[in-house]
């Protein structure tokens, strides 16, 4: 009996610790994701919603261009341009969030949006993406905790090649997720990139 009472205990007592490297991270994402729409929301006042003339496929490279330059970076360590990796990475997590709100707009949706506007639709799709996290923290145990960020790099970099790969396709896929699920997988990887650079 004592065993089993202890086994209980030992169980309950992971459930709590996992239960607050949850709440930590949920913490620690919203600082993230702070960080990126205050910039986000900066540059739509400076230039409005100019980004809303971008086909998918722009984004898409727009996102690689930032991706490569990350891992070029990393095995450099050395830049010649005043951005460093972090600024790469909040890039990455601003363009995802474009790409599916290009992705999920009507097609009578104006080129032009109020800031009221795209600061909902930027929650929106970021709130749906941080679901997405959760479930698949659930699932995975944190295991992005003992990633390397190069390796965060690389798989944003697989995500991308797939994307570009389905968009050669015409959006045709016989097992992808498709589409939105590898946007959401990228902007994930990179928040979690930034949650690991100490990004506050």
């Amino acid at each position: 009996m004592n065993t089993l009472i202890a086994g209980t205990t030992l169980q309950l007592s992971n459930i709590t610790i996992f239960q607050r490297k949850l709440n930590n991270t949920a913490a620690e994402y919203d600082t993230v994701i702070k960080v990126c729409k205050d910039l986000f929301m900066k540059k739509t006042r400076d230039y409005g919603t100019a980004w809303r003339i971008l086909r998918i496929q722009s984004i898409t490279d727009q996102i690689f261009i930032k991706a490569q330059r990350i891992r070029t970076l990393e095995e450099k360590k050395v830049s010649k341009v005043d951005e460093d990796i972090t600024g790469e990475y909040i890039g990455i997590v601003n363009y995802c969030v474009i790409a599916m709100m290009q992705l999920d707009g009507s097609p009578d949706m104006p080129l032009e949006l109020s800031p009221e506007q795209v600061s909902l639709l930027f929650d929106t799709k970021v709130n749906e993406t941080k679901d997405l996290m959760f479930a698949k923290n659930h699932d995975y145990g944190e295991a992005w905790r003992d990633m390397r960020i190069s390796s965060m790099t690389d798989l944003i970099l697989m995500k991308l090649l797939r994307v570009k790969q389905i968009e050669d396709n015409r959006g045709q896929t016989l097992a992808s997720e498709g589409v939105k699920a590898n946007y959401q997988d990228m902007l994930n990887y990179a928040v979690f990139a930034l949650i690991k650079l100490g990004v506050k």
